[in-house]
């Protein structure tokens, strides 16, 4: 790589240099993710994965794709990257796990105005840590340096993942009924969505980031806001396994009204009680900064509730027990009613 220079490309702008030091710095990030199935190191091609079948008769590959959005303008304004790339993984495995499926691996895919080769390498850190703790193996990706696209220093980050369930174990919707209970699996924060509306509220360029606020149990807003969105995968895997899990919805952008009506049948409507949703302080700063009606809050936001699971009533203690026992504070804010596809909150 040291004869791989062009003075024409640096004038231009592109640095190959500093991608290829980029690389070597987050080797040993990329080194935490590796599972039995990685066949390449990164650097080729493409990442070859043997897929392990053992139990399952009809594998079916699932993928998911997303990005960060524009929680970026945050990282950008904190100087802080080694979270955000947590916030992509978690986006693409806590929607894969929607169906049932193991995350397997995943590839990230940044472009920046410039390559500078220790952000890029904090950034892949994140990324790194997403997959260590959804279990899946980080085998490629792809930095793009794009002098003139993008600001000098800023960047867009994105990724995708793909998982297998065996054909037999997909979830659907196709058992949901009346009488079956929600449970859901809180949030760790704004997760990576509605942060378009989050920055005009708080007037993010011009607040006060980096002071404790009362309000937020003594953290800073910006600590809170850059929080990154948790992942649900292990605990998800390990509770499929045990209980009847009818129906998953990862609850991002579009809140309540969009996302939980994509778990049930058209027949059914969910019923969720308003003083169960375990919402976070900083939904009610944004609600009460930004004088936003309550509706606009749950069809914008997580309010607090990161992932929702239907299951028969019977279960639900089981089931509560279980994800406490896998260090989630899961609680039941709902029920399956007969109805016309509409989320109802009392």
């Amino acid at each position: 790589m040291e004869n791989s220079k062009s003075a024409s490309y640096a004038a231009a702008g592109v640095d190959i240099t500093a991608g290829y030091r980029a690389v070597e710095l987050m080797k040993t990030h990329i080194a935490r993710t590796m599972t039995s199935g990685v066949l390449t190191g990164i650097g080729g091609f493409g990442g070859l994965f043997e897929l392990d079948l053992s139990g399952i008769q009809k594998p079916v590959l699932v993928s998911g794709t997303d990005g960060v959005g524009t929680k970026l303008k945050l990282a950008f304004l904190l100087d802080r990257h080694n979270t955000v790339g947590i916030d992509c993984v978690a986006m693409c495995v806590n929607d894969i796990i929607c169906c049932g499926a193991k995350p397997l691996f995943f590839l990230d895919y940044i472009a920046c105005g410039r390559n500078i080769p220790e952000r890029i390498a904090e950034i892949v850190s994140g990324v790194a840590e997403g997959c260590v703790q959804s279990g899946c193996a980080l085998i490629g990706g792809e930095t793009a340096e794009m002098p003139g696209f993008y600001p000098i220093d800023e960047y867009d980050l994105a990724g995708f993942s793909v998982g297998v369930v065996d054909k037999s174990k997909i979830i659907d919707n196709s058992t949901v009924c009346p009488g079956d209970v929600l449970i859901a699996l809180p949030s760790s924060g704004v997760h990576s969505n509605g942060f378009s509306l989050v920055r005009r509220v708080f007037n993010v360029e011009h607040a006060d980031m980096r002071n404790p606020i009362e309000a937020l149990g003594g953290a800073s807003l910006g600590d809170t806001l850059l929080t990154p969105t948790k992942i649900y995968v292990k605990p998800m895997l390990a509770l499929i396994e045990e209980y009847n899990v009818k129906a998953v919805s990862h609850i991002t952008g579009g809140g309540f009204y969009e996302n939980i009506p994509r778990s049930i049948p058209k027949t059914c409507s969910v019923k969720i009680e308003k003083a169960a949703v375990p919402v976070l302080p900083i939904f009610d700063m944004i609600r009460k900064t930004g004088d936003i009606s309550e509706r606009d809050m749950f069809n914008t936001f997580n309010m607090g509730v990161g992932m929702s699971i239907v299951l028969p009533k019977e279960q639900a203690d089981g089931a509560l027990s279980a994800l406490r026992n896998y260090g989630e504070n899961a609680v039941i804010i709902g029920e399956i009613v007969s109805g016309d596809h509409e989320v109802i909150i009392c």
